[in-house]
């Protein structure tokens, strides 16, 4: 549960602490790391995007499949 927790601060999360989080951002990473950094943040939202259509429409199928041996 401590784990929960120390996250409930981004709740509050204001305009001025969001400048603040992108200066210690480009900061510590540099104007020309960023963008490589978001394409890959972006691919890896992506492919779990992918994954979860995936689950979804297997479970999709299973289920239409199921209802289909059930009538026959």
């Amino acid at each position: 549960m401590y784990g929960g927790t120390v996250l409930l601060f981004l709740g509050d999360l204001g305009g001025g602490e969001m400048l603040v989080v992108l200066t210690a951002v480009l900061m510590l990473f540099g104007a020309d790391k960023i963008p490589g950094i978001a394409r890959s943040f972006g691919r890896g939202i992506r492919e779990f995007k992918d994954a979860t259509n995936e689950i979804k429409n297997e479970l999709e199928q299973s289920i239409k499949d199921d209802k289909k041996s059930k009538i026959d």
